[in-house]
């Protein structure tokens, strides 16, 4: 359950792991100022230079960090429920998107794929005031649930690198949603029991356009288009 939507698969001429990043405490929804921080910045090229394969690769290489690391450095800094984790390119800089569920407070925690550092942190309010709504489905969909949000991403890390992992929490499937990026670039879709941590493909084909990913529909029903912005 993703509440902020922001595209995994970057146009990207060159990722530059430059430096150390420096730690940030952020209290705003400012995710472009703690993205200005990681330690892992994009370089934007026309879509005509780079094919989505070759940026899938790069993008999976630049994150020194796991999905599982990712998970576990936001709870440090963030005790509470991990629901989502996504790889994520904001204004130019790469970051793990964590969101994470205490008590019924959402957060929004970023840590930087290079260094493992979280950048930032704050309160992250639903425009339309579905928190209550939405705090439920979590707490229903995880209601006995033995396997975390890290746990998934270390299951699934068997099948590629993984760059995202999201609860679904619409009752169906009772399970953790994984994307994956293998050493040639080819991305696939895993689910991983709540229970357990069997690991089987995901055949509902979420995106239609692996590559492209054109739309994305956030939890507040609007459309993003691939710079973010809403339609």
């Amino acid at each position: 359950m993703k509440r902020n939507i922001v595209i995994a698969t970057v146009a990207a001429a060159a990722l530059v792991a430059g430096g150390t990043a420096t730690a940030l405490a952020v209290t705003g929804d400012d995710e472009s100022t703690a993205a200005e921080h990681s330690s892992v910045q994009v370089k934007d090229v026309k879509d005509d230079e780079r094919d989505d394969t070759v940026e899938n690769i790069s993008v999976a290489k630049a994150a020194k960090v796991s999905a599982a690391d990712a998970i576990r450095a936001a709870l440090a800094e963030t005790r509470g429920t991990a629901v989502s984790a996504e790889l994520d390119d904001e204004d130019g800089g790469l970051v793990w998107d964590v969101d994470v569920l205490k008590g019924s407070t959402w957060h929004n925690v970023e840590v930087d794929p290079g260094t493992g550092k979280v950048l930032g942190s704050w309160v992250d309010k639903d425009d339309d005031g579905d928190d209550a709504a939405d705090t439920a489905r979590v707490n229903s969909a995880l209601k006995g649930a033995s396997t975390g949000a890290e746990d998934a991403a270390k299951a699934a890390a068997a099948k590629g690198t993984v760059t995202s992992v999201d609860l679904d929490d619409d009752g169906t499937a009772g399970a953790w949603e994984v994307e994956t990026t293998d050493a040639k670039g080819a991305e696939a879709d895993w689910h991983v029991g709540l229970k357990g941590d069997k690991v089987t493909a995901d055949r509902s084909d979420r995106h239609d356009d692996r590559g492209g990913k054109d739309d994305h529909d956030d939890r507040d029903g609007r459309d993003h288009d691939d710079d973010g912005s809403d339609d």
